[in-house]
């Protein structure tokens, strides 16, 4: 019998590093997002299968059960060594669903390019959560780490308000739907940004955060209370100058788009994956002549 898991797809608005630290974030669902399908088989192994939203197959191959019981890693296999640590953890966490079976086959398949950078990893985390019986937000934390807003887009078809208290998730289910989207766009930079890295660089930088998680705390209430999109623009890019800041580099559109009439914020970690754009004009030449193609409208991202 087969089981199918599906998880949301996810977009940071504001609080990008800081909600690491307790500061609160606005994050967006997508429309995007991945699905696991697991039904039994044999041989006490995984057969595992990915897709990417073109179908193509972009990893596959066979884990023992005894590699994920033992946590053998496997020379010069990345992402098969990756895989194997997420479902070590989610073994840890619930030893039956690999005790009590004679193995599986699973197939998994992206709604958007594995580059875009949408929440490949997230999406995995929870629906192996799902899977497994097991809270997504300890897999995380047992695995890759982060601050889990993903985690919580991947399980929410709202938007939300999300922080960390004294290290728990805090998810806030709440209504956002500025009168403005149609000139509210999302650009592709063209590369996909490491999170990992982009965190460690962060906690390299940071200091006496408190004054900053308070002001972004407020922006954050702003840019959701906007009722125009004036007051929504201008919050943004106070957001931008503040973590530019903090982390001592150029905002996206000083370094990228200087000329451009609108505004630009970075999504997630800074310099790759998507920006949010503010244009009452199309932007899309714009964009498009200077080798950014992928330009997609709010209402074709966002749940």
């Amino acid at each position: 019998m087969k089981k199918t898991f599906y998880s949301n797809g996810k977009l940071l608005i504001t609080g990008e590093y800081l909600v690491l630290d307790g500061a609160k974030a606005l994050a967006l669902p997508t429309k995007f997002g991945q699905n696991l399908i697991a039904e039994k088989s044999s041989n006490q192994e995984i057969k595992w299968k990915s897709h990417d939203a073109d179908g193509s197959v972009w990893f596959e191959d066979t884990i023992p059960f005894s590699a994920i019981i033992s946590n053998t890693p496997f020379e010069k296999e990345s992402v098969k060594n990756t895989l194997i640590t997420i479902l070590r953890e989610a073994f840890l966490l619930n030893p039956d669903a690999i005790l009590n079976s004679e193995g599986y086959i699973v197939s998994t398949h992206l709604s958007f390019p594995k580059k875009w950078g949408l929440g490949t990893s997230s999406t995995l985390i929870n629906n192996t959560a799902q899977w497994f019986n097991i809270n997504a937000f300890e897999l995380l934390k047992n695995s890759f780490g982060g601050s889990g807003y993903d985690i919580a887009c991947a399980q929410n078809d709202n938007p939300i308000i999300y922080h960390l208290e004294q290290g728990k998730p805090v998810v806030e289910k709440v209504k956002f739907h500025p009168t403005f989207t149609e000139n509210l766009y999302f650009v592709y930079l063209n590369q996909k940004q490491n999170s990992k890295n982009a965190i460690a660089s962060y906690k390299e930088k940071k200091n006496n955060l408190e004054d900053a998680k308070e002001i972004i705390d407020q922006l954050t209430e702003t840019v959701l209370d906007a009722k125009d999109e004036d007051t929504f623009a201008q919050a943004l890019e106070k957001h931008e100058k503040e973590l530019s800041s903090i982390l001592e580099i150029k905002t996206v559109k000083e370094s990228l788009f200087p000329d451009f009439d609108g505004t630009i914020k970075s999504l997630g970690a800074w310099g790759g994956d998507f920006v949010l754009v503010i244009s009452k004009e199309n932007p899309s030449p714009y964009f498009m002549a200077k080798g950014f193609e992928t330009i997609i409208p709010y209402s074709e991202m966002i749940l």
